[in-house]
């Protein structure tokens, strides 16, 4: 039954684009050497349904007798795929996660799943690339400064929207921030990624908080009605300069919030 299955896969069709792009054919050798080189320029729903997609583009060259070694490289070294140069990150956190842990025992697993899923469908939407995602953060980057506030906005609202094992109000807190890091082949490296960090971390949950780099970026480019509170400058331990800090503002979402955590007002 399951060579059944996989030979009638391989005559129609082996990596599925969740976005409604045309789907790549591995039914010969030529079209298997096809979908290796353009694996990486397919959109799937989620992580999962790329492994999948692997596997089967792997089982396929298997089959034709090709060797993807280039494939294999790439996809083992997606710092590769990073853009360089100016670009904007974005760090969202999970508020309350020791007390969600508490309160979901077994089930918190499947909410940072659930999460993650979440974030990486909207950052994607965006144009913009998943760096690293550990415990409960998600880190991204962007060419866009505009794309990465377009990210930030609609996962806020996702969050919102989605309703969460036993009714718990789950809240990310998001930063944003834009450099010009070293991209290396371990990731980014700089000023700029310890910057995003802390901008995300001293945010709440609900709220989106960029430097004022970003909002230098994104001058007048804001979706409709989407805008900009100023917050002053602060200071964070271990960054050289106080920083210009900036609230995101939509109709739709929260508006009020405390003072920022883990930073100090800096009067210039």
């Amino acid at each position: 039954m399951r060579r059944r299955v996989f030979s009638a896969y391989v005559r129609h069709a082996a990596i599925n684009s969740s976005s409604g792009q045309r789907r790549l054919p591995i039914h010969d050798a030529a079209h298997v050497r096809a979908a290796l080189s353009r694996f990486g320029q397919v959109h799937f729903e989620d992580d999962a349904a790329r492994d999948r997609a692997r596997m089967r583009l792997l089982r396929a060259a298997q089959k034709h007798g090709i060797m993807p070694i280039g494939f294999l490289s790439a996809q083992l070294q997606p710092q590769r795929r990073l853009p360089k140069g100016q670009v904007t990150f974005l760090l969202a956190d999970l508020e309350g996660s020791t007390e969600l842990l508490s309160r979901l025992e077994d089930r918190y697993a499947d909410l940072l799943t659930d999460i993650r899923r979440l974030l990486r469908g909207e950052v994607r939407r965006a144009g913009g690339r998943e760096v690293d995602a550990r415990g409960d953060e998600v880190f991204a980057v962007f060419e866009s400064a505009t794309a990465a506030v377009e990210a930030a906005v609609a996962i806020q609202r996702a969050m919102r929207d989605r309703a969460w094992p036993g009714d718990q109000d789950v809240r990310l807190r998001i930063g944003l921030h834009r450099g010009r890091p070293t991209l290396t082949d371990t990731g980014y490296v700089g000023v700029a990624v310890h910057a995003a960090a802390r901008i995300g971390f001293a945010a709440h949950g609900g709220q989106v908080v960029l430097s004022g780099a970003v909002r230098s970026a994104v001058d007048g480019a804001l979706a409709e009605g989407v805008g900009l509170m100023e917050l002053g400058a602060w200071r964070f331990r271990g960054l050289p300069e106080p920083i210009d800090l900036f609230q995101v503002l939509a109709p739709d979402l929260p508006a009020q919030f405390p003072a920022l955590r883990s930073a100090t007002p800096y009067a210039r």
